[in-house]
């Protein structure tokens, strides 16, 4: 197992940080870190506990209402995070090994999406710190009965919200721990980050990386702990907004869990997204797409594709292109070159996929492709599969997988599809792949979805764009902007021009 500094960063921590400081746990008991490539333990951390997380709560606490980050200058702010994301690069390759080793992400992945994108998010945020986002309302003239008119404006300041509450999932740590501090602190807000117990590395790293930039103690507590901790953070009456990435069923007792001290919550939930292949698309260039999409990071991932809604004329055409992409996919961990499909997180996600492939089959859904773990082993995979003949009230269609399984839902019409897309709990987001972009537009417009990408949209998740799910996909938005201005209060003050 390798512990201690490797690569300038560490794989094996022995305490917490709250405070400005490591504190040790208040549970002997620890907690190793696996490579779900190989199987192998790579680092250990402590297991956190209910106590830990509440010092860390009170560690925030007295930082935001005593300490000198919500009152310090924008600009000073901002010079934190740039010297945040500076510390950050010095250190990228070890920390795209990192990514590798505990997240299971392939090189390319891991580099072009978890890096770079939590990197942009970074330095978009280091950006909007030193901005003034307070508006001035236009001048207007109140009436007042038998005397002349009030001439009066207001003016509508952004403070900060106080601690905020930072719970990450497994998928995609690097970059979701970015996308929730980054524009919590460029607020002014204090955090605590609790990330998920199987990626725990990518969250303590920003520990050390806090007391090497000088930030003020406080400001950023990190604490790897379980569901107890992380509901005593929810619970915590010192938390004022909690912003949860993750499934809908926790989102759901997240909020149960927050309703007693009316917390502010950005929920960003499941997906169980539709892309829709009109009837005039290019079944192999549709068929790529969207597979491609649904087999990213090994299907783990909120928006990806994982229903392919296929008009009935293009069906046999785009089940052989998808049979024959699957059978070009190369499965394998990091260090095989070669790999273009990873493992699944852990033993237990596999399982839960195979569940779902076998419920789906037992409804009368047709196996089309893999549906089995393939001759590869050590580690945690599975392949590429495919179900068609599925009815979209069948559970493998309905519920998210979070694994690489897709399923195939002939449709006639272009209502028909749209009435399927929106057929879900969720909705998170979707695509349509045709070549006629103006029927795609007005489709796009009746689907109850956060994102629609017409023709794979613009190739990525802008920093600018807000994201955010309808019904049960979340609350809120993140990123750009409208996202960070969730980590704010809006006060208005208004006066008496003369």
């Amino acid at each position: 197992m390798a512990r201690g500094n490797v690569g300038e960063i560490r794989y094996g921590f022995d305490a917490q940080y709250i405070g400005g400081r490591w504190r040790p746990s208040t549970s002997d008991e620890t907690l190793p870190v696996i490579d779900p490539a190989t199987e192998r333990e790579i680092g250990a951390v402590p297991a956190g506990t209910a106590d830990d997380m509440r010092a860390a709560v009170a560690a925030a606490r007295t930082a935001f209402d005593e300490g000198p980050w919500p009152r310090m200058a924008r600009k000073e702010r901002a010079r934190y995070l740039v010297r945040l994301a500076d510390a950050l690069t010095a250190r990228k390759d070890a920390i795209i090994a990192q990514i590798v080793a505990e997240s299971g992400a392939l090189p390319a992945n891991a580099e072009a999406v978890h890096w770079v994108g939590g990197m942009g998010h970074l330095e978009f945020c280091a950006d909007l710190a030193a901005r003034d986002l307070d508006e001035t309302m236009p001048l207007s003239l109140a009436p007042r009965p038998g005397r002349a008119p009030m001439l009066g404006t207001e003016v509508v300041k952004r403070r900060p919200v106080g601690v905020v509450g930072a719970i990450t999932p497994y998928n995609f740590p690097f970059y979701l721990n970015l996308c929730k501090i980054a524009p919590a602190l460029a607020m002014g807000n204090t955090a605590v980050l609790k990330p998920s117990p199987l990626t725990p590395l990518e969250a303590l790293l920003f520990g050390d990386l806090a007391d090497e930039i000088g930030l003020p103690p406080g400001v950023l507590n990190i604490v790897n702990a379980g569901a107890d901790g992380g509901m005593a953070m929810v619970e915590h009456r010192g938390v004022d907004l909690i912003s949860f990435t993750g499934s809908d069923a926790v989102g759901a007792a997240i909020m149960a869990a927050a309703a007693p001290t009316l917390k502010r919550l950005v929920l960003e939930l499941g997906g169980k997204s539709a892309a829709i292949v009109r009837a005039d698309a290019d079944a192999a260039a549709a068929a790529a797409a969207v597979f491609g999409l649904n087999m990213a990071h090994c299907g783990q991932g909120c928006e990806l594709t994982t229903r392919h809604l296929v008009h009935r004329s293009l069906r046999d055409d785009y089940l052989a292109a998808v049979t024959d992409l699957a059978g070009k996919v190369r499965i394998g961990g990091g260090a095989d070159p070669s790999a273009t499909l990873g493992p699944l997180i852990s033993a237990a996600q596999r399982e839960r996929v195979e569940g779902f492939v076998a419920g789906g089959l037992r409804d009368g859904a047709t196996l089309v492709t893999g549906g089995r773990r393939p001759d590869v082993t050590p580690g945690f995979f599975y392949e590429p599969t495919i179900l068609a003949g599925v009815d979209n009230r069948w559970e493998v269609a309905r519920r998210e997988i979070f694994g690489p399984v897709g399923v195939v839902i002939d449709f006639d019409t272009d209502d028909e599809a749209v009435a399927i897309a929106n057929d879900s709990d969720y909705g998170l987001a979707g695509g349509i792949i045709t070549r006629d972009t103006g029927a795609a537009y007005r489709m796009a417009e009746r689907m109850d979805t956060g994102r629609v990408r017409i023709n794979g949209g613009n190739g990525v998740m802008s920093v600018h764009s807000p994201m955010g799910g309808w019904k049960r996909s979340g609350i809120g938005v993140e990123h750009g902007v409208q996202g960070a201005l969730e980590f704010t209060l809006a006060q208005t003050i208004s006066f008496n021009a003369g």
